[in-house]
């Protein structure tokens, strides 16, 4: 891409993120509109909408000729990866959104034909910005994030919701206790766009999950790829962009590690 439109890309989506991020904060002064979707709690709320539009409205006025994938379906009938195609979660973690005010994010990917060119994941009650662009390497703010380093399971901080560590019909639950077992310990934020920024920045180890939609995922990838993290579905997959996926993202060597936990 060239180097004037991803400047202008960057800061369109960085303004439009923290401008988004506002209107969320000052929603906390009324009164939400709370459905579900699938099931009870499958949540969504009037800001879900709302932000979605808000982005979509922006990108068609500055870039018409690019697609967006979201979350409450609001964007485009996005079949292939190519082009330009922004996927968003205009909330991350609704659930927390509705009952904490905390631990939920804006989340959006920015890809060219498949390939991750910039992803952006704001935790907006912590005003943190986590940001990656290809080939530059990913940020918290203003401080450049390292390289992951190895490390192995008895070590290791894991991310993992506690819905895989009982019987379920998705993964051997079995498998999952053994990793739960044998590492450090286990967290559970519910924000996958969270977890996979804090695997980026070493606050996590790994995550891992199952039933993941694009728009959970999209920016997370970015950031790890730009960091040396590994991420694959939980059968070792690679992961297909505009589908839903297991998540196993982790740190160099972990990563092998859970893997094979969890196919044996």
């Amino acid at each position: 891409m060239e180097i004037e439109k991803c400047r202008k890309i960057e800061e369109a989506a960085k303004t439009w993120t923290l401008e988004a991020a506002d209107l969320l904060q000052k929603s906390f002064e009324n009164t939400l509109t709370i459905t579900y979707k699938s099931h009870i709690a499958d949540l969504v709320t009037n800001m879900d909408k709302n932000i979605e539009k808000f982005f979509i409205d922006k990108i068609q006025r500055t870039f018409p000729d690019h697609k967006v994938l979201g979350e409450e379906g609001y964007g485009d009938d996005v079949q292939d990866k190519s082009g330009i195609i922004w996927i968003i979660d205009p909330i991350d973690g609704t659930t927390n959104f509705i009952h904490q005010q905390s631990n939920f994010a804006i989340s959006i990917g920015i890809y060219e034909n498949g390939l991750g060119i910039m992803g952006l994941i704001y935790d907006v009650g912590s005003k943190n910005l986590y940001f990656a662009k290809d080939g530059e390497g990913a940020f918290l703010n203003d401080f450049k994030l390292p390289r992951l380093d190895k490390t192995s399971l008895t070590e290791a901080v894991i991310g993992v919701n506690a819905t895989w560590v009982g019987p379920n019909k998705r993964i051997n639950h079995e498998n999952v206790q053994e990793v739960v077992r044998k590492s450090r310990g286990t967290r559970s934020y519910g924000s996958a766009a969270i977890e996979l920024a804090y695997v980026a920045s070493g606050k996590l180890d790994a995550y891992m999950t199952m039933r993941l939609s694009p728009w959970d995922f999209a920016a997370g990838l970015i950031l790890l790829n730009e960091v040396g993290g590994l991420v694959t579905n939980t059968e070792g997959q690679p992961i297909k962009l505009l589908e839903q996926n297991s998540i196993l993202a982790a740190k160099p060597g972990l990563h092998e590690e859970i893997l094979n936990h969890l196919t044996n």
